[in-house]
C-alpha cells in the first residue's frame, strides 16, 4: 500500500434496501465493501427475477408512496426513471366497490386530517360510522414516536385501541382492519397499537398527499436494483449472492471482527446486519458470540408474517377500472390486494390477456396448499370484484411462496426491536424493523435505516462523510401545538401524581 493507511472494511449482511443503501454510500467514501445475500438475487423481499418462459415475477407488488423522500432522492442521484405516475386506488369487499381514493395532492389543500377524511370516497360506510374515529384523533396526537409513547402504546393491540376510544364496528372492520392487513399485515388483535399509530400517521394523516403511491414500471430488481448493484460495484464494493452467514467471530473489547459463511471467513472492521427477523433469528442461533448477549437472544421473541404473490395470465383483457386495489372481507384474518400489470409495468402494456399480481398478506392458511387448490381461490376471489374474471381462463402463472418473510409488529414486542447500536461497539442494525426515530415506514425505513448504519460505522471508523438522510415533513402547525399542549399535560399530571 505504499504506507498507505488500507481502507476500512465493512461486511454487510442482506442486499435489501438496507443493505444496499448502506454498502453504495460506504462504497462511495472509500470502503472496502463486501455485501453478503442469502439468496440468489440482490434485493431481499423486493427482488424480481425472469421464470424459465422468460415471465418476470417478484415477491409481491411494493408501492412508493408520496413520503419516501429519501428512495426517490436516490433514483434521482441514479438517473433512474423507475416510477409510474400516481395513481388512485379502489378498495373492494365481497359487497363490490367499497372506497375510491383520489389523488390527494391534486385536491386543493386541507389542514390535516380533514382533507384524507372529505376527500375519500366511501361508497357503503354511513358518515356515522365515520365520525366516530374523531375521538381517535387524540392518540395520534398523543403518539409522537417518542421511546415513550412507542411503550405506552406498545402493550395494547390495535383492535383495543380503536374499542377504547370509541371507534364503530363497522368502521373498524371497512376501514381500519383493511388497513391493517395491508399496512402492518396481520389482523388488528395481532398487531401493536403504537406501530398502527406510527404507520397510519406516516402513510395517510400526516399530510393530505401521503397516501398518494406510485409502482415500478417493471420488477423493482430490473429497474431499480440492478443499476444500483452496478454502481455499487463500480464504486468498489463487492455483493456476494448465495452466501449464507453461518456465524460471526468475535474479538477483544466488545466488536465483531469477522463473518463467517461455511467455509469462507470475511474480517470487518465494522459489521452491518441488513436482514430482517427472521433472517436475524437464523443467524444469532447458528452463532455463540452473537447468542450469549441478551439484546440478540430476545429477537427470538418477534415474529414474522406469510406471504403468498401470485401473478396470472389470463387470456384475455379484463377492464380494471384502477390498477392498484385493496380487497378486504373475503377471509377472516387474510388482506389482499390486486394490481393489473397491463397498466402498470411497461412489459405487459401490449400484451394480448390481462396479466393480475394477487398479493396474499398473513396468508398462513394457504401457504400448504398446491398450486392447483390456490388457483381457483384467486380466481373466485377476483371474481368476486371483478365478475369478468369468472369466465376468463389462466394460462399461465406465477406462484411464490414466502414463510414468515415480513416484520410482525406485534403487541409487546417494541422492547424486543434492536436499535441500530448494538452491545457490539462496531455492529450496527438496519432493516424495516429498527428502531429508529426518523418517522418513515417500510421500504423507506429500510433504506433510511441502511444510512443510519453506514453513518455510525463512519463516525466508528473515522473515514469518510456521513450520508445526508432527508427528515420527514415536519408536522402541520395545529398538530405540533396540540402535541406541545398534550406533553405539557402529561408532564403537569405526572407532576402531580408524583
Amino acid at each position: 500500500m505504499d504506507g498507505q493507511k488500507q481502507s476500512p472494511s465493512v461486511v454487510i449482511v442482506g442486499a435489501g434496501w438496507a443493505g444496499l443503501g448502506a454498502a453504495y454510500h460506504l462504497a462511495q467514501q472509500g470502503y472496502d465493501v463486501t455485501l453478503l445475500e442469502a439468496g440468489s438475487y440482490p434485493g431481499g423481499l423486493v427482488a424480481g427475477w425472469q421464470t424459465e418462459q422468460g415471465r418476470s415475477v417478484e415477491a409481491g407488488i411494493h408501492g412508493f408512496w408520496y413520503p419516501y423522500r429519501n428512495i426517490f432522492g436516490l433514483t434521482d442521484a441514479l438517473g433512474l426513471q423507475p416510477f409510474t405516475p400516481y395513481t388512485c386506488s379502489n378498495q373492494y369487499s365481497p359487497h363490490g366497490l367499497e372506497v375510491e381514493s383520489p389523488l390527494f395532492q391534486l385536491q386543493p389543500y386541507l389542514p390535516s386530517p380533514l382533507g384524507t377524511f372529505l376527500y375519500t370516497e366511501f361508497k357503503r360506510l354511513p358518515l356515522s360510522d365515520r365520525l366516530s374515529a374523531l375521538p381517535l384523533l387524540y392518540s395520534l396526537v398523543d403518539f409522537d414516536n417518542s421511546d415513550e409513547a412507542w411503550r405506552r402504546y406498545d402493550r395494547l393491540s390495535a383492535r383495543e385501541l380503536f374499542r377504547q376510544f370509541g371507534v364503530s364496528e363497522r368502521l373498524y372492520k371497512e376501514a381500519f382492519e383493511p388497513m391493517l392487513l395491508v399496512g402492518l399485515f396481520a389482523p388488528g388483535e395481532q398487531c401493536s397499537a403504537a406501530a398502527t399509530l406510527g404507520m397510519l400517521y406516516y402513510f395517510i394523516l400526516a399530510h393530505q398527499p401521503d397516501f398518494d403511491v406510485r409502482w415500478c414500471r417493471g420488477t423493482v430488481g430490473a429497474q431499480i436494483f440492478r443499476p444500483w448493484t452496478q454502481a455499487i460495484e463500480q464504486a468498489g464494493g463487492r455483493i456476494l449472492a448465495n452466501h449464507r452467514v453461518t456465524g460471526v467471530i468475535e474479538g477483544e473489547g466488545d466488536r465483531l471482527t469477522a463473518v463467517v459463511c461455511g467455509d469462507e471467513v470475511f474480517e470487518a472492521d465494522a459489521v452491518i446486519f441488513a436482514v430482517g427477523i427472521t433472517g436475524l433469528k437464523k443467524i444469532v442461533a447458528s452463532s455463540p458470540a452473537l447468542r450469549q448477549r441478551p439484546e440478540f437472544r430476545d429477537v427470538q421473541n418477534l415474529g414474522a408474517v406469510d406471504v403468498l404473490a401470485t401473478r396470472l395470465w389470463f387470456d384475455r383483457k379484463i377492464d380494471v377500472p384502477l390498477p392498484s386495489n385493496a380487497c378486504f372481507g373475503f377471509h377472516q384474518t387474510t388482506g389482499w390486494t390486486f394490481f393489473d400489470l397491463n397498466a402498470l409495468h411497461d412489459e405487459y402494456r401490449d400484451e394480448p390477456g390481462s396479466v393480475i399480481e394477487v398479493d396474499y398478506y398473513h396468508a398462513n392458511q394457504f401457504l400448504s396448499l398446491s398450486d392447483a387448490e390456490i388457483l381457483p381461490l384467486v380466481q373466485a376471489d377476483l371474481a368476486g370484484c371483478l365478475p369478468a374474471f369468472g369466465a376468463a381462463h389462466i394460462v399461465d402463472y406465477s406462484m411464490i411462496r414466502l414463510p414468515q418473510a415480513v416484520s410482525h409488529f406485534a403487541p409487546g414486542s417494541y422492547r424486543y426491536l434492536l436499535p441500530g447500536q448494538t452491545s457490539f461497539s462496531n455492529v450496527f442494525m438496519s432493516g424495516d424493523w429498527i428502531v429508529t426515530r426518523h418517522g418513515s415506514w417500510s421500504q423507506e425505513k429500510a433504506y433510511v435505516t441502511g444510512l443510519e448504519a453506514a453513518n455510525a460505522a463512519i463516525a466508528q471508523c473515522g473515514v469518510g462523510a456521513a450520508a445526508t438522510i432527508i427528515p420527514i415533513v415536519p408536522d402541520e402547525p395545529h398538530i405540533q401545538a396540540a402535541r406541545q399542549i398534550n406533553r405539557l399535560g402529561r408532564a403537569l399530571l405526572g407532576a402531580i401524581v408524583h
